[in-house]
């Protein structure tokens, strides 16, 4: 927590970028449209296909109900679950080949198997929601619109609910996280994947459940009841109950600590401030030090086994984000025409207050972002595929974090062009005078998002090559270099390794233990 608070009092001294932000920056917080809906759904005891009432609440939690009337009445629902780490498959073979695969050695052979529900009812427009700890939800919708509707609204909340930690810039969170990642690295797990998904609580218990899984593993499957596909969903069933377990401790302990959070938050920032100058300038003096000893074992490694990859794994992110920014402003430009067109042709007001209503809508619209988000998707596989070598496996927390940055510039874009444009008109201009001016914001906003994406699009590259390459570069250096902490220092996007190892290296020696970050740049 010191760390972190020094960190983020060490940026507010520090020198600003040269190109600050020119959007204006959306107030409204991060959500999912609220999406409600019938549903046949697998539940009950023995599980059957049973029609039910699902909602998506616009803060990423599924609830689902007997009948809507339930729900209208307020009543109490069947069940519910936050949509934190769940995968949603439209493919019932490709989640059948998945339950196989949870038990192998009863897969092989299915025609001794009990009836299974599953199989009993071809299902035309599947929702598998699959969780890797947590029992698997299955849906199916009445048509196939309803089912990419449904997809969409449980991909934003699934998003939603993992990225929460990400998109804090609280020194709690960040704290929290690099206590995470020290904590693995001290169990020899340097590699980054998608555990940093969720809320603290649930953050943790994900990486407690990953430590308890091999002894579940061994111990449990040969007294599970059934074979085949039974097996693998009693299997699912023994998880969330573990799951649950799991997080309802590390909630209340969370919960328990957070008083003596805000305390110790409060006393850090009282005794760091006054004193903020003379420990910037001892970190440098001895980051100094501490750079001539590791500059050497660095760069060897850099140039022998990240160097050969870094170009191609650059040119993908790039390709990756460029064609997501251009979809944005795509979209962008094509709203603003929208407006235009209906103040041209002397729509009525009220036609007017919609259309202005649905633009400011866009942000939060899954069917129009679609087409923005599944640019992040197409490099997904051989960008995982790169990235593997290093022991790189957050590819989903990649894609969402490239989705969160298309949404935040479009809610800055939006938030900029109903201000500026709310400035500008007044009740004395004719139809004409109001196009005009539009027409002066709508190029005012399209410049402003032009240099805001490109400063985005540099900082999205260089964190997220600090994120596949830095673990592995410590791992092969902890021999060595004691490596304790990393910090990482946003800067342009480097051609070669050496530009993105900006980091914090901790040694230790006989006499004295040096925390300090290097926030010298390697160029």
């Amino acid at each position: 927590m010191a760390a972190s608070v020094l960190r983020q009092i060490s940026r507010e001294l520090g020198p600003q970028e040269p190109a600050r932000c020119q959007l204006l920056h959306s107030k409204k917080l991060p959500r999912v449209r609220e999406h409600r809906g019938p549903l046949t759904q697998l539940w009950g005891h023995p599980p059957q296909w049973q029609p039910s009432f699902c909602v998506l609440h616009g803060d990423g939690r599924l609830e689902w109900f007997s009948h809507r009337e339930e729900y209208e009445n307020g009543d109490r629902p069947l069940g519910s679950t936050t949509l934190t780490g769940y995968t949603v498959l439209t493919s019932q073979r490709e989640y059948l080949c998945l339950l196989d695969a949870l038990c192998p050695d009863s897969s092989r052979d299915h025609t001794q198997e009990e009836p299974d529900p599953l199989l009993e009812m071809p299902v035309s427009f599947p929702l598998f929601l699959q969780h890797p700890f947590r029992q698997h939800l299955c849906f199916s919708a009445a048509t196939g619109e309803a089912q990419r509707a449904w997809r969409l609204a449980l991909q934003g909340g699934i998003r939603l609910r993992g990225t929460v930690l990400q998109r804090s810039q609280a020194p709690a969170a960040r704290a929290f996280l690099d206590a995470i990642r020290l904590y693995r690295q001290q169990h020899g797990q340097f590699g980054n994947d998608d555990v940093t998904l969720g809320s603290d609580a649930e953050v943790l218990t994900s990486v407690l459940i990953q430590e308890l899984l091999p002894a579940l593993r061994a111990q449990t499957p040969p007294g599970l009841r059934g074979a085949g596909r039974a097996r693998a969903w009693a299997w699912t069933k023994l998880l969330d109950a573990v799951h649950a377990a799991v997080l309802a401790g590390a909630t209340a302990g969370l919960r328990a600590f957070q008083p003596e959070k805000e305390e110790l938050l409060a006393a850090l920032e009282k005794t760091i401030r006054p004193d903020v100058d003379q420990m910037l300038l001892l970190r440098a003096r001895v980051a100094s030090r501490l750079k001539a000893e590791v500059q050497g074992p660095l760069e060897s490694c850099l140039r022998g086994k990240v160097d050969a990859q870094l170009p191609r794994i650059t040119q993908t992110l790039l390709s990756t984000v460029e064609a997501e920014l251009a979809a944005v402003r795509t979209l962008l430009t094509q709203g603003m025409d929208r407006l235009f067109r209906l103040l041209r042709g002397s729509s009525s007001s009220t036609q007017l207050r919609k259309e202005v209503y649905s633009f400011g809508e866009m942000p939060w619209d899954p069917e129009l972002m679609q087409i923005c988000y599944r640019e992040a998707k197409r490099s997904r596989g051989q960008l995982g595929q790169l990235a593997a070598l290093f022991g790189f496996f957050g590819i989903q927390s990649l894609v969402f974090g490239a989705q969160d940055l298309a949404q935040q510039l479009m809610a800055d874009a939006v938030t900029t062009f109903l201000q500026l444009a709310d400035q500008c008109l007044t009740t004395t201009l004719d139809c004409d005078q109001a196009t005009q001016q539009l027409e002066k914001v709508r190029g005012r906003v399209l410049k402003k998002f032009q240099s805001d994406s490109s400063s985005a699009r540099r900082t999205f590259i260089h964190s997220w090559l600090l994120c596949i390459f830095l673990p592995f570069v410590l791992s092969q250096l902890e021999p060595s270099c004691k490596a304790v902490t990393v910090m990482c220092f946003v800067s342009p996007v480097p051609t070669t390794a050496k530009g993105i190892m900006s980091q914090g290296v901790h040694f230790k020696d006989d006499k004295t233990e040096a925390q300090i970050s290097l926030a010298n740049q390697w160029t």
